[in-house]
């Protein structure tokens, strides 16, 4: 409040004066941004060093985490065949081209991959439909195999 009282009566007060006495009141406005920060001008460079190197590594972060997206997405456009994008590339090549995925991530593709493998099989398929034994259909296939086996070792051509 006291801010907007100053600039509306101020500016007034200066032009009926005729800015007699102008280096006594010094205004805000016109120090330097150290100043107005309270630092020497030394601290106050080293501090904005030191915020364009935050801002540099926030970026760089950024910047990798958009390509390990952009990599994860184009990993299912692969699994699925869908048509590649060119903004995901265009990440990928920002970041540097040679992008690994998060060890969370590529757990989660591992287990996705193995559990498409598993139902991928025929025990798989079979182990969807309902009502239905695989383990007595195991035992069976495995006697029918080991009485083959032995049939085979009985006989006298082979």
């Amino acid at each position: 409040m006291a801010f907007i009282v100053k600039t509306m009566v101020g500016g007034q007060l200066k032009n009926l004066t005729g800015g007699l006495g102008g280096k006594e009141d010094k205004g805000e406005g016109e120090k330097s941004p150290a100043e107005a920060q309270g630092m020497t001008r030394e601290e106050y460079e080293e501090y904005q060093k030191q915020l364009l190197e935050e801002k540099m590594e926030r970026d760089a972060l950024y910047t990798q985490r958009k390509a390990e997206r952009a990599t994860l997405r184009g990993h299912f456009r692969d699994k699925y065949r869908l048509p590649k994008s060119d903004m995901d590339e265009a990440q990928i090549q920002l970041a540097g081209g040679d992008v690994e995925l998060p060890k969370e991530l590529a757990k989660m593709i591992e287990e996705d991959n193995e559990e498409e493998e598993g139902k991928s099989s025929v025990i798989g398929q079979l182990s969807s439909i309902q009502n239905l034994d695989l383990d007595s259909i195991k035992e069976k296939a495995q006697s029918t195999l080991d009485d083959l086996k032995q049939s085979a070792e009985k006989c006298i051509v082979m």
